[in-house]
């Protein structure tokens, strides 16, 4: 099916979250250009409007979310965007020991215990007509399956990497409050840390209490916050070849953009971003992760996960001692068989591109171990 030219304001990744954190975010905001006033007003509509089904969801399930234990040795995916973090999650998925936020419950956390059956059903048929794929990179969207749960919390909090997308021109300012969570108050990052939590009670009450697989690129910045929750808590990093990553990263932001944005940004700017925040994550993370206890941290290669998917997971399960590879591994080569067919971006490595990222990026090289190509010497064909 061919994906609509025009997006529709319904798109927006919060249309359907807090009224209240959404007003936070528009009053922090510097500025809304005029071409966007119709789509800011949609979610403001939107979210206003699902206000009571968030107040009857809080009064029928409230309590028993509360009262819900979240497992105290969650499984993090961390690594920065377009790493392959979603594969992986979508392969670990497939072990019924793990329970994981849903696509759904990330678009609708206040009202997706309630809203399971009819309201989930028309937003499905809604993404079916328009949308049957994502838009970055062909992935078939179902509303039942894994969501990185950024998306979530985005709908929850006005602390989230999520609101670069609406707000691209404070990009910096959004990354650092809500990634490296820096210039908080602390009644901010109390909120902040409430959100998040009821978040995770509520993806393992609607998972009967399974342990919670948890992917999240923006917790790559966020490891000691989390080990202060989950000092028993399962890391696995994926890392891609850097060029790779800049120029999907860059692929990403302009596609989502167009579906959320609330202001225009120069390319320029866009691209400045791309290579500040990836130096800021892998950094902070590269130092934090030392935080984290032996026999709780693994990491691998996205190649290596394409190219040997069973001998890497069955390590990762062996080097993190978690159960269940044995009963989880038939599903994986099913997964795997259904997805043969799927066919990544292709993107050609141009000299201007090699050299910004040797320029920027050039811890990643020894840090994760991938060539360092040179650009062509000027005047060579």
């Amino acid at each position: 099916m061919t994906q609509p030219t025009r997006p529709t304001n319904a798109e927006h990744p919060v249309a359907l979250g807090s009224f209240r954190s959404w007003m936070r975010l528009l009053r922090s905001a510097k500025d809304i250009d005029r071409a966007f006033l119709l789509r800011a007003a949609f979610v403001t509509c939107t979210t206003l409007l699902t206000a009571p089904l968030r107040a009857w969801e809080h009064l029928r399930h409230g309590n028993a979310v509360r009262r819900t234990a979240i497992h105290p040795s969650p499984v993090f995916i961390v690594g920065h965007w377009r790493s392959g973090t979603t594969h992986l999650q979508n392969l670990l998925c497939q072990d019924e020991n793990l329970g994981s936020l849903t696509t759904f419950q990330a678009l609708a956390p206040g009202f997706c215990l309630i809203g399971n059956g009819w309201i989930k059903r028309s937003i499905a048929r809604f993404t079916a007509a328009h949308y049957p794929t994502r838009l970055i990179d062909g992935i078939p969207l179902d509303m039942d399956a894994p969501q990185e749960d950024e998306f979530g919390l985005a709908n929850l909090s006005e602390h989230s990497f999520i609101h670069t997308f609406s707000f691209p021109r404070q990009a910096d300012e959004i990354f650092e409050r809500s990634v490296l969570l820096e210039g908080l108050t602390p009644h901010e990052r109390t909120r902040w840390v409430e959100a998040y939590l009821s978040l995770l009670r509520k993806a393992t009450f609607a998972t009967g209490g399974r342990r919670q697989l948890i992917k999240n690129c923006a917790h790559s910045a966020r490891i000691p916050l989390l080990l202060e929750r989950f000092p028993e808590a399962k890391f696995i990093h994926i890392h891609r070849n850097p060029y790779k990553v800049f120029l999907s990263t860059l692929h990403m932001l302009n596609t989502v953009f167009l579906r959320s944005q609330l202001q225009h940004v120069d390319p320029e700017r866009l691209e400045a971003f791309v290579l500040r925040s990836y130096v800021r994550l892998l950094e902070r993370f590269l130092t934090d992760r030392a935080q984290i206890p032996e026999g709780n941290y693994t990491e691998l290669r996205f190649d290596d996960l394409q190219t040997s998917p069973i001998a890497e997971l069955r390590r990762i399960y062996r080097e993190l001692d978690l159960p269940g590879f044995a009963e989880a591994e038939p599903r994986i080569h099913a997964y795997l068989d259904g997805v043969a067919g799927y066919k990544k971006n292709v993107y050609e490595f141009a000299d201007d591109v090699i050299a910004k990222v040797n320029e920027h990026w050039a811890f990643a090289f020894d840090a994760f171990g991938y060539e360092r190509l040179q650009p062509r010497p000027t005047g060579t064909g």
